[in-house]
């Protein structure tokens, strides 16, 4: 047998070892030679359009659960040059959505472009918040269309069931209107900021700047690749208008770029803001939501010609006055000059400002050449997937009107649950139950549907005061936590179901002023005397317990069924019988008329001989005029 070199062997162990390292892992999760999954969406479009100058592809309108469609202003020039939009009227509801459905599980950026209607008559612009996956991450305030970093939204966030949902809920001040829908498959392991990071998180992008450069750019005109999401960097000659810092670039290649999992492109490091002799330390300041914690990203290179070795150009990190980085050396950190580097630090933030202080401990000037800060948002869970579908075939069934919306997740984003259902969270489950429906007074006209016992935390329902037909379902009585149910003055008939007896937690059941028939259950009738209280009232059909009418003779539901049977029998019985009757009678006339046309020669002879006789008969002397005559025979003879 062959032996193998030493160095073969070696070659094998190291290609092993590389296989198995998390960095080869990640490339193999956001492979750069595969295109990831990409969706754009041109809101209220009716045609696939592509855009210059890359010829970008954004597919027509789809997904929506409401809204109109309209001309659009691009209130920045920032946004992608698109026609129209789509806008979501309080008619239609608080809360619409777009549903995307057949995404690959994973981690995707969502980006979101907002404009103004092209509508002389309308001056304001809309106020609303944003979620997706029923995580709120966006809220636009006003002035919202004058700052181009506000005209747009994004988030990172990790898809776990192949369907994406992207909702706008109305705060009640104008209409929300959505431009574009970008959704754009980022590597899994991309911004991962340390343990508390995962699928149990979202991030929302609060700044992203690209130092040393005026102008504004995306990825793809960075040179940088799909995987990176295509981000949006707005760019900064200075970090502000009163410091004393300037701008340097470079034309060399930048090494340590386009690496899994973030795939920064190269172009982002070749330029930078520095200090100067008179301000040598830097400093970048933002407005934040208080009492978040915020993942900061921080992007270095040493392009600078004057800093050619290791401990030149030695800084601290400060972020609101703490210590994040001590003895930052580029070079000796990241290797060799123009080689990226990339510093990530989390941090709690109590106030509304987050700054960061560059300060140079050796050397003369402090340099940075982009920055990232995200905002940390623990995602909401969700509902159970059966009580929304439960809740979705009560909207149909009840007809409930359009401006109830009821689009998205029922209970979260929590500050904009459904109208008319109450939330619960269930610690045992970890996820959101509905226990309240408070749906009285509201027009509706459908049926209660038998779905509704899906619903198995309910412990409140009141669909009073409304037009509601048919049967009360049977199923109710399955809802054991039901502790109040209100179905009053509507339109109900049948009888009440005897499975509501089975509710041992209700307290409150009024049923009064419906068109119900029948007997009062006896497992209902004596449960006032626990102190429940019920009302059976305005039923002209109801009887059998005090303050109703008396019942006559009353046949239980399975007696009237053996009755009715026993009558349905009875009925085919003498059916069955009048059919053998009639046929034994059309047997028997056929028989003689048979048996007639059989007989009818013979019987034709036998009259002939029997006429014969009779004359016979009637030509022979009588008996007696015989008998004297022989008797006198010996006296003539004599």
């Amino acid at each position: 047998m062959r032996q193998r070199s030493p160095a073969v062997l070696q070659l094998l162990l190291w290609l092993l070892a590389v296989s198995a390292s998390p960095a080869f892992l990640a490339v193999l999760a956001a492979d750069p030679g595969k295109e990831p999954f990409t969706i754009r969406i041109s809101c209220g479009s009716f045609d696939d359009v592509r855009t210059a100058p890359t010829n970008t592809l954004w597919y027509r309108d789809f997904g929506y659960t409401g809204g109109r469609f309209a001309n659009a202003t691009r209130p920045s020039f920032i946004i992608p040059p698109l026609k129209t939009l789509r806008y979501f009227p309080l008619s239609d509801g608080p809360e619409n959505c777009y549903n995307i459905n057949n995404v690959p599980i994973g981690h995707y950026q969502v980006r979101l472009f907002f404009a103004l209607l092209d509508n002389p008559n309308l001056d304001s612009e809309p106020i609303f918040d944003v979620s997706v996956e029923g995580t709120l991450f966006s809220s636009l305030l006003l002035g919202w269309s004058s700052d181009d970093e506000k005209t747009f939204a994004e988030a990172l966030v990790f898809v776990q069931d192949s369907s994406l949902s992207v909702c706008f809920h109305s705060t009640g001040h104008g209409d929300p209107s959505i431009l574009s829908i970008e959704v754009l498959q980022i590597d899994d392991n991309a911004y991962n900021f340390g343990p508390s990071w995962g699928k149990g998180t979202v991030l929302r992008t609060a700044k992203r700047l690209k130092c040393g450069s005026g102008k504004p750019a995306f990825d793809e005109d960075l040179h940088g690749i799909s995987w990176g999401g295509d981000r949006f960097w707005l760019g900064l000659q200075t970090l502000s208008s009163s410091s004393d810092d300037q701008s340097i670039s470079t034309e060399n290649v930048i090494a340590e770029t386009l690496l899994a999992p973030n795939f920064y492109p190269r172009n982002l490091y070749q330029s930078a803001i520095v200090g100067t002799d008179r301000q040598p330390s830097l400093s970048f300041e933002m407005d934040v939501t208080p009492n978040k914690n915020y993942s900061v990203w921080l992007h270095f290179a040493e392009i600078d010609n004057g800093v050619t070795a290791e401990e030149q150009r030695v800084f601290d990190v400060l972020i609101n006055g703490d210590t994040a980085f001590k003895d930052v050396d580029i070079i000796r950190m990241a290797g060799e000059r123009f080689t990226a580097l990339v510093l990530n630090k989390t941090v709690a933030v109590s106030g509304t400002t987050l700054k960061i202080i560059l300060q140079p401990v050796k050397g003369t000037r402090a340099i940075i050449n982009a920055i990232e800060v995200f905002e940390i948002i623990p995602a909401e869970k969700k509902t159970l997937p059966q009580e929304v579908s439960a809740l979705r075939t009560l909207k149909g069934s009840l007809g409930l009107p359009l401006r109830f919306g009821w689009n998205g997740d029922p209970c979260v984003p929590q500050q904009h649950p459904w109208s008319g259902v109450d939330c619960q969270f269930d610690n045992t489950k970890g996820n959101w139950v509905i226990d309240g429906l408070g749906l009285d007074n509201q027009g509706l006209r459908g049926v209660i549907p038998g779905d509704i016992s899906k619903l198995q935390y309910l412990q409140s329902i009141n669909l009073s005061g409304n037009s509601i037909k048919g049967n009360i379902p049977t199923s109710l009585g399955t809802i054991s936590a039901l502790q109040v149910l209100d179905l009053s003055y509507n339109e109900l008939n049948g009888s009440i179901p005897e499975s509501l007896g089975q509710l041992t937690s209700l307290q409150i059941l009024n049923l009064n002023g419906n068109r119900l028939s029948g007997r009062v259950p006896a497992s209902l009738g004596g449960r006032p005397l626990h102190r429940a209280r019920f009302n059976f009232t305005d039923n002209a059909g109801l009887c059998g317990i005090p303050g109703l009418r008396e019942c006559g003779p009353h046949l239980s539901v399975a007696a009237k069924i053996s009755m009715a049977f026993g009558v349905l029998l009875a009925i085919l019985f003498l059916v069955v019988f009048a059919a053998c009757w009639w046929k034994r009678r059309q047997n028997i006339l056929r028989a003689q008329k048979l048996a007639a046309a059989r007989e009818a020669p013979y019987a034709k002879s036998r009259t002939q001989f029997t006429r014969d006789v009779q004359m016979a008969k009637h030509q022979r002397p009588p008996e007696s005029s015989r008998s004297s005559k022989n008797e006198s025979s010996p006296h003539l003879l004599s």
